[in-house]
């Protein structure tokens, strides 16, 4: 495999390659724009390649010019593009991509509004029609309080089945926060100017909801197919991050708002809708999804994560707060039980189903209906290791020819989630 990495604007480019692979061609061919972003990239793979631990071997070919989509196609140097930056025109740039035969390793969102959403459908249906594979980054199925959460849910002896739910309580909940400064690969992140306009970055509620959706599905429903019809939304909303110019200027280096924010200004404060939240039912399971920027995490913490699942049986929730040190952690807590007794065995005995397939793991008694999973450090890689682990899986699925039956369409009724949200968020304000 050769990758061609095209205009990598955002930081997940170079996280694609902060590890080896055996079937990949160590020279990579980048099409960008000359900036600051394209050396921001370059900067990351640099300092991959003359780390002293495991260093990365990439030999990085540029070509900058304004006509960077149109060289690759003609150039063609490589047959598997991976793209993470500017979404303004991704699903564009991935529809053209497939046109051309190139398989897509493409970073979220692949889409940002309702009225590209049938231009993704058109990608998808062309991959299948030149052969090729498109495929998206979804990095938090690799988080391991998630996966074991999955797993546990997976037991009908400990969780039975999930919940219908009902919009004020949902069967299944999923919350991130994010920050807009924070560290990455041991370095402050810059981030470029127009990831604050939600033209080209796109707003809250289709951005990282897009991870949550794709959990809410890949948790409850698992290797099932999926359509449109499954999904009914019920409300959503958006709404603002407020920043100074001092705080823009902290995370991007610039002195000043460029002039496509001037339309989000409120005087001399930039209002951000980076925050989202969409409320539906899936196949008339009730769910909720939603999405928090603040600029800064308190000192010591960071990005975190709130998720739960109520089955009949028991209530699945990861907490990352500060009684968790800021680190996720797993619980499980009886929803309803005929013997305190009985619902112990049950969950001890499919703990030790789960440590079959992930060793170490082990159950800790908080109180008398609360327990902890205590996981190994080992499977707590972080998030900047996920990305070799999703590009390691989809390399995999490049030999085998083909993806699993079941994420074509579960990917495309994600982003009519997305994007149907944000649409219903709109026609609400």
């Amino acid at each position: 495999m050769k990758l061609m990495n095209l205009d990598p604007g955002h930081f997940h480019a170079s996280l694609v390659q902060k590890t080896m692979y055996q079937s990949v061609d160590p020279e990579v061919y980048v099409y960008a724009p000359v900036g600051p972003e394209v050396q921001d990239y370059l900067e990351r793979i640099d300092s991959y390649n003359a780390r002293e631990e495991d260093p990365t071997a990439w030999n990085v070919q540029v070509y900058g010019g304004d006509d960077f989509l149109e060289k690759m196609l003609a150039d063609k140097p490589g047959n598997v593009m991976v793209v993470s930056g500017n979404n303004a025109k991704k699903t564009e740039y991935i529809l053209k991509a497939v046109q051309n035969g190139i398989h897509v390793l493409a970073d979220k969102p692949m889409v940002i509004s309702p009225e590209e959403f049938p231009m993704l459908e058109e990608a998808f249906a062309t991959a299948a029609d030149k052969g090729v594979l498109l495929y998206d980054i979804m990095t938090e199925r690799h988080e391991i309080t998630t996966m074991l959460q999955k797993e546990f849910s997976q037991l009908p002896e400990v969780f039975g089945e999930l919940q219908t739910g009902s919009p004020d309580l949902p069967a299944i909940t999923k919350e991130s926060v994010h920050h807009f400064s924070k560290i990455v690969s041991g370095k402050p992140l810059i981030r470029p100017p127009w990831f604050f306009d939600t033209e080209q970055q796109g707003e809250g509620i289709v951005d990282v909801t897009t991870h949550l959706v794709d959990l809410v599905q890949w948790e409850a429903f698992p290797g099932e197919v999926l359509s449109k019809e499954d999904i009914a939304i019920t409300s959503s909303k958006r709404w603002t991050t407020p920043m100074t110019l001092e705080m823009f200027s902290k995370v991007t280096g610039l002195d000043a708002f460029p002039p496509y924010l001037e339309k989000d200004l409120e005087g001399s404060i930039l209002r951000v809708y980076s925050n989202g939240e969409i409320n539906y039912t899936i196949k008339g399971k009730h769910a909720r999804v939603s999405v928090i920027w603040n600029f800064q995490a308190p000192e010591g913490t960071g990005d975190t994560h709130y998720s739960t699942m109520r089955g009949t049986r028991a209530e699945l929730m990861i907490r990352q707060g500060e009684a968790e040190g800021y680190k996720p952690t797993l619980y499980i807590m009886p929803t309803f039980i005929d013997s305190p007794d009985q619902f112990t065995k049950d969950l001890e005995a499919g703990a030790a189903r789960v440590a079959e397939k992930y060793p170490g793991i082990a159950l800790r008694m908080v109180d008398e209906l609360t327990w902890v999973v205590d996981i190994p450090d080992s499977y707590k890689v972080g998030h900047e290791a996920h990305f070799g682990q999703v590009t390691q899986q989809f390399l995999g699925y490049l030999q085998e020819g083909e993806l699993p039956e079941w994420e074509i369409p579960n990917m495309i009724v994600k982003y009519y989630t997305t994007t149907e949200g944000m649409k219903q968020a709109f026609d609400m304000k």
